[in-house]
């Protein structure tokens, strides 16, 4: 993963302030909600409002990011919260996850470099025993319209590295679709979503 993209991320979780506020996304919530808890990964977690939910409700949570300032901020959030985490920084196929791993997997605006993100998802399907369940949010294709008309609702500037319900179906194939939508919503998180957007919402569980 090239360094801009590491420097980015480190730049952004410098500051005090939460750059994605610490509460947890509202669809991560909803669909946590209604498993039982196990063990999950959450996938390019930034500084931990949603492991730190999970983690809360009883999850066993592992977590990574390419960012050493978003690890740091997501331990320091997790100590206030009494729970601990399993956060490692670096690149996913360095990482020493296990398959098979997983009872859960959490992707919420995991935007990935366009070159690697189906290869991610693929490798990170592998970390999920079968029958469990991925959860995921980001935004889609369609966004950059919205992103044209208010840049405080964030997200990727390239089409390429935003998604469509077709490319999540090719990068998930072995999984009975729970869901799968394309939707527009309301975001109001922390500095850098904020506003109306449209997403790719997904939860299937692995054959």
């Amino acid at each position: 993963m090239p360094d801009t993209w590491t420097s980015r991320w480190d730049e952004r979780y410098s500051t005090e302030e939460f750059a994605y506020g610490v509460l947890p996304n509202t669809y991560l919530k909803e669909q946590l909600d209604l498993l039982s808890p196990g063990k999950i990964l959450f996938a390019a977690e930034g500084e931990g409002r949603n492991a730190v939910y999970a983690a809360k409700q009883g999850w066993t949570v592992s977590a990574f990011d390419i960012s050493i300032a978003g690890q740091q901020k997501a331990l320091k959030l997790a100590d206030t919260n009494k729970v601990t985490l399993d956060y490692r920084v670096g690149e996913l196929p360095a990482l020493g996850f296990a398959p098979a791993q997983f009872d859960a997997l959490a992707l919420i605006y995991a935007h990935f470099p366009a070159s690697i993100k189906s290869a991610y998802h693929q490798q990170l399907s592998r970390y999920l025993r079968p029958g469990g369940v991925v959860i995921f949010e980001a935004f889609s294709k369609n966004h950059l319209a919205y992103l044209a008309r208010n840049e405080k609702v964030g997200g990727p500037k390239d089409v390429e590295s935003l998604f469509s319900p077709e490319e999540i179906q090719a990068d998930f194939a072995g999984y009975d679709v729970l869901e799968l939508t394309e939707q527009e919503v309301e975001l109001t998180e922390g500095l850098y979503h904020n506003g109306l957007g449209s997403v790719i919402r997904f939860v299937g569980r692995k054959k």
